[in-house]
């Protein structure tokens, strides 16, 4: 496997597979690998000749109050877990590679980037599609492979894909959760004493809103939303949000179907904050 830091490297042993008629897939990551990317990439790995992971802590997707500077990181582990899994290059070039002085381009989400995370969090999305485009281009992507867990972010990404016709495709992989139910997460590093515990708040709010999903008749999308976040306080979580929405559109709706899917966000100890999702009926609902 090769380390690869510099842009003009990555971007010529790109073209050499593409001239050579090999398929390429990339796993963007910020690093601090866990379970969950290691099965992006063996999905990764399954599609394509060759396979791309980057670590890139993107500073355009951070507020000016969030943890960028503390965002945990670990190359050298990463490197080897990637490895591990198949990779045959980990790109993790640093933000001057990325952002060279006068660089002034940026890409810019649409409607869905507004509500959800980005209504928290202004900017963010626009830093997520700026340096999505950039890497698919640099890595001369066919396949790249993105988590459910990010549900937002993974529709933002696949409309960025469509609406400037790249030819990528955009995989979606199932969330890999603890074996308590915990969605795995680079932030649950931050986790400490009670405050694990009281992230499965996050979890057991979408178990409770699967159960009742199931009832015949379903509640009201807003009656299943109201256990929810009586879910969440009483577990000590700070809920940021929580919406019921069509998942094809992340309009929300007043119904649950098929389509529904639980979209929520909260600050555990005031200080971590965890994003989950989960579809609320079965696939043959």
């Amino acid at each position: 496997m090769q380390l690869i830091e510099h842009v003009a490297e990555m971007t010529a042993l790109a073209r050499s597979w593409r001239s050579q008629g090999l398929t390429v897939g990339v796993v963007p990551t910020m690093g601090c690998l866990h379970d969950g990317h290691l099965s992006l990439m063996r999905l990764a790995r399954e599609r394509c000749d060759r396979v791309v992971v980057t670590l890139f802590v993107n500073p355009l997707q951070f507020g000016p109050n969030e943890d960028f500077a503390a965002y945990p990181r670990q190359q050298r582990l990463d490197c080897q877990l990637a490895e591990e899994q198949g990779a045959d290059v980990v790109f993790a070039p640093d933000s001057r590679e990325l952002y060279p002085e006068g660089f002034q381009t940026t890409v810019k989400a649409g409607e869905l980037a507004k509500g959800l995370c980005g209504a928290s969090r202004p900017g963010h999305f626009d830093g997520v599609v700026t340096v999505v485009t950039k890497l698919l281009l640099l890595t001369c992507a066919d396949v790249a492979v993105f988590g459910e867990k990010d549900f937002q972010q993974l529709t933002v990404i696949r409309h960025l894909v469509a609406d400037l016709h790249l030819p990528v495709e955009i995989v979606g992989a199932p969330i890999v959760r603890e074996p308590d139910g915990l969605a795995m997460s680079s932030r649950n590093k931050y986790l400490q004493g009670e405050m694990r515990q009281e992230a499965l708040c996050l979890y057991r709010a979408i178990t409770e809103a699967r159960r009742l999903a199931l009832a015949t008749p379903p509640p009201a999308a807003a009656d299943i939303l109201e256990v929810v976040r009586q879910i969440v306080a009483e577990r000590g979580g700070a809920l940021d949000y929580a919406v019921i929405v069509d998942e094809r559109n992340l309009r929300e709706v007043p119904a649950v179907d098929g389509h529904s899917r639980l979209i929520l966000a909260a600050r555990i100890g005031g200080v971590v904050r965890l994003i989950d999702n989960a579809r609320l009926l079965p696939d043959h609902a």
